[in-house]
């Protein structure tokens, strides 16, 4: 089996100001500073792009954006188009991340779009799946989940598969702090991975990283990574702090 070499993002989402921000990404760089066997990324709000590039840029830490718009340029009042994020040291996005999908209303077709038009710009996506509690509770996760990995993977061909990582994230335990058992997790991500091997082949699934989000914390962390298929973890709440973050990092390393 190919070895994965472990991805740990930290989405921030709508926290910090410049102060705590910058504050946070030194003791993220710190902390990345010291584990040379993982890759870390960080997605700040987007005023603070500009001023955590600052911190970080002597780092391995890598800058990430958590949205933008699949357009060059144009009247998309609210929007940053990729260029302008290229322009602030920015190379990987997050795309479809549950509450694009299910708080701002995002569609599979948006997502896809997205997708296609980051990865045409060379960016690093992370797509982001995951079912909710109803979905769950039915039955239907691997079909929420692989539906929304088929639809978001459409317009990918096979030698772009390298700048892909998807995201597994079960809506419900996303700030709930609900985590899926290690098990669920695992089969979960081992049945997106067959999904890559019928969609492409084996060198890309056994290529291709996938996260785990939801509720990831210190003391979770190293029983997900355990598992053979999860490669690392996308991390809400507990990225806001910078110890309970490099003990995530610590664990991947």
């Amino acid at each position: 089996m190919m070895q994965r070499r472990p991805i740990i993002g930290g989405n921030w989402k709508m926290n910090t100001n410049l102060e705590t921000g910058m504050a946070l990404a030194s003791q993220v760089a710190d902390a990345a500073s010291t584990a040379k066997g993982c890759d870390v990324v960080i997605y700040p709000p987007f005023p603070a792009l500009q001023a955590i590039d600052s911190v970080i840029s002597s780092s391995p830490v890598t800058l990430g954006a958590q949205n933008f718009w699949p357009e060059d340029c144009g009247a998309f009042t609210g929007e940053v188009s990729c260029e302008m994020l290229t322009d602030l040291c920015v190379t990987s996005l997050l795309i479809g991340h549950s509450e694009r999908r299910h708080v701002l209303h995002e569609s599979d077709v948006l997502i896809a779009k997205k997708v296609d038009f980051a990865i045409r710009m060379d960016f690093q996506v992370v797509l982001c799946v995951g079912e909710t509690l109803v979905q769950r509770e039915a039955g239907n996760t691997l079909e929420i989940v692989l539906g929304q990995v088929q639809s978001g993977l459409e317009s990918v061909k096979h030698d772009s598969m390298k700048n892909i990582v998807i995201a597994y994230e079960p809506v419900w335990a996303i700030g709930t702090g609900k985590t899926a058992s290690a098990e669920d997790a695992q089969a979960v991500h081992s049945a997106i991975r067959q999904e890559l091997a019928s969609r492409y082949d084996d060198d890309v699934a056994s290529s291709t990283r996938i996260q785990y989000g939801g509720s990831v914390k210190p003391d979770n962390a190293k029983e997900l990574f355990a598992c053979s298929d999860i490669d690392g973890a996308l991390v809400g709440g507990a990225a806001l702090s910078g110890e309970s973050f490099a003990a995530i990092i610590e664990a991947a390393c």
